[in-house]
């Protein structure tokens, strides 16, 4: 771009000439230097103003700071209201989770009425005045405590599950053989041997030689020998004084002190011992005293969570 400059009093002329290069950077700096003169102009009539009390500058000095006031109450109201909402879910979600910790603690053996620290609430909904943020924080300083109550009791509530699941795991509550059947019921009998009235203090379950035998609970092998009577003999010690017996068994595949779980394969059905044929005698001994093994098989098939080996 051209510019010809002409003097009237010298009458020269002086051609100029700028490249598109420089002449944006002479717009950007006539650009640069009206919006600093602009800033420096607002700031001195708007703070000159406010100084000397123009009662032009004043009024729009008030405005300016009425409206960024009311948009800053606007959004923290907003943010409260959001938050409000938000705690209000919160707080339906906690009604939830107390309704079923009560089922719950009832599975568990525990009272909800005796831990409940939440009064139950309800009622029609009459909308209010929205919460302030002291309100806010109070509601959430009181969730928080209701959280913590929730979490200690769901703790508790696990402890007694997994309390009651071991006990469940340590009664002889599984088939000792799969598929067997009961020869020989607990109680008096006719003796096979000397044909005489004789207590029977176990279960005879029918099986061919070599069927597994599978220990009726978890627990430590605390017998493991051949006796006159039963034959090969295993006894399973399960806590609580309570000790299971296998008998007459042809092979055993534990020892004395072994820890054995629930369902493991212990020996092999046989007929050594004080035995007409191959079969599994199953006792069940409380304080050294015989039970009859067909109650805790017959409460193993309701536990929920157990299952016996007859069912598999």
């Amino acid at each position: 771009m051209h510019f010809i400059i002409t003097d009237a009093w010298l009458a020269k002329s002086r051609a100029v000439h700028l490249s598109g290069t420089r002449l944006m950077a002479a717009l950007m700096g006539l650009s640069l230097v009206l919006m600093m003169l602009a800033a420096g102009l607002y700031h001195w009539v708007f703070l000159k103003g406010a100084r000397e009390g123009w009662p032009v500058v004043g009024t729009l000095v008030k405005f300016v700071v009425k409206d960024e006031f009311e948009q800053r109450d606007r959004f923290m109201r907003e943010n409260l209201d959001a938050m409000a909402r938000k705690l209000g879910e919160m707080q339906a979600k906690l009604v939830q989770l107390e309704a079923l910790g009560d089922r719950v603690s009832g599975l568990a053996g525990i009272n909800p009425g005796d831990i409940r620290v939440a009064a139950a609430q309800g009622g029609a909904l009459i909308s209010g005045r929205p919460l302030s943020m002291e309100e806010l924080q109070a509601t959430l300083a009181d969730l928080d405590k209701l959280t913590g109550h929730n979490t200690d009791l769901m703790t508790v509530v696990e402890s007694r599950l997994l309390d009651q699941k071991i006990r469940n795991m340590m009664l002889p509550t599984q088939q000792p053989v799969r598929n067997g059947h009961v020869g020989s019921a607990f109680g008096w009998r006719i003796d096979p041997f000397n044909g005489r009235s004789a207590l029977h203090t176990g279960l005879d379950f029918q099986a061919d030689q070599g069927t597994p035998i599978l220990a009726a609970a978890g627990g430590v092998v605390v017998t493991q020998e051949a006796h006159p009577a039963y034959g090969n003999m295993v006894e399973i010690d399960h806590g609580n004084d309570l000790i299971t017996r296998y008998a007459h068994a042809s092979k055993v595949w534990v020892k004395k002190g072994d820890l054995v779980k629930r369902g493991q394969k212990i020996a092999d059905v046989g007929t050594t011992g004080r035995s007409t044929g191959p079969h599994l005698h199953f006792e069940v001994m409380v304080q050294g005293v015989p039970q009859d093994p067909q109650k805790f098989l017959a409460a193993g098939r309701d536990l929920p969570g157990v299952r016996t080996a007859s069912r598999r």
